[in-house]
């Protein structure tokens, strides 16, 4: 996987370098693409084509779109209107660099570029492409992970039912990662049973991730998260620790782990890495 990782690195940094744009919006859009994570969308999104035994190249301009959306909602994240966050894996968080302006238009620049190089993919059918364009259009927009941020900020300062806090983090956290992992399908020709069992999976280990990031806001160390721990219990935001306890929240993450193994185990593919994705999910300590 660090492999892969490198290369969805270097193909984020080529696809910014050849855009014909202000050198200023180039470096701060560079700057938190460059701020380091464990990559899990684009990994999860070439791992699903492993799967299929495809060529991974074809997915390198799906992996870098995803990881494009995904760091525009962290730079608007921590702005001082949204989380008001210093930090951000260690590093000073876009708008403390290059100001609130430029950070904000980064972010915009990321998300509206992610779509112009879904569009400009080579060997892929136009119908592929509209499917993916309006799959991620609704998995990072109002129906999606926007829509999940929304219903986030309006439920802090209240008890949300488990049954909130899970759909919370359907849109928020887990749209993006499954469409990391159905967008590779489409693109390997997948049937709907197996795109099926694929959002089904891909459900599990959205909440397991953000059940593990719960656990890491009260057990990990802030050199390790890049960010001061604690947070979710300063902003009186529902938890599944707060709501569970934090042996139970342990509980339903191994929970959640299981069904996605058990589920990955049904399709038929040949499923190595995403398994190790799986673990590396349940098991990262930032």
């Amino acid at each position: 996987m660090n492999v892969q990782k490198r290369v969805v690195e270097d193909e984020l940094e080529s696809t910014i370098h050849i855009l014909d744009a202000p050198k200023s919006l180039k470096e701060a859009m560079l700057y938190s693409l460059r701020a380091g994570g464990k990559r899990i969308r684009p990994l999860l999104m070439l791992a699903t084509m492993e799967a299929f035994q495809q060529d991974v190249q074809k997915g390198y301009p799906v992996a870098c779109a995803v990881e494009m959306i995904h760091t525009y909602s962290l730079i608007h994240d921590d702005l001082p209107s949204m989380d008001d966050d210093d930090l951000r894996r260690g590093m000073p968080t876009n708008h403390k660099v290059f100001g609130e302006a430029l950070a904000i238009l980064a972010g915009d620049g990321l998300l509206t570029y992610s779509f112009q190089v879904l569009s400009e993919m080579n060997g892929v059918s136009a119908s592929d492409k509209i499917r993916l364009i309006r799959y991620l259009a609704q998995s990072a927009g109002p129906e999606g992970m926007v829509g999940g941020q929304v219903a986030d900020i309006e439920g802090e300062d209240t008890s949300l039912s488990l049954e909130d806090l899970m759909s919370i983090h359907e849109n928020k956290t887990g749209r993006l990662l499954t469409f990391s992992v159905v967008s590779a399908a489409i693109l390997c020709g997948a049937s709907e049973q197996v795109i099926d069992e694929l959002e089904e999976f891909s459900k599990h280990i959205g909440l397991a991730f953000q059940i593990q990031d719960d656990i890491l806001d009260i057990e990990g160390s802030e050199e390790k998260i890049g960010k001061p721990v604690g947070s979710d219990e300063i902003n009186q935001k529902s938890t599944y620790p707060s709501l569970l306890g934090l042996e139970e929240a342990k509980a339903k993450l191994a929970e959640h782990s299981r069904l996605a193994k058990e589920i990955l185990a049904k399709t038929g593919l040949h499923t190595h890495l995403l398994m190790e994705i799986v673990d590396l999910i349940v098991k990262r300590d930032h």
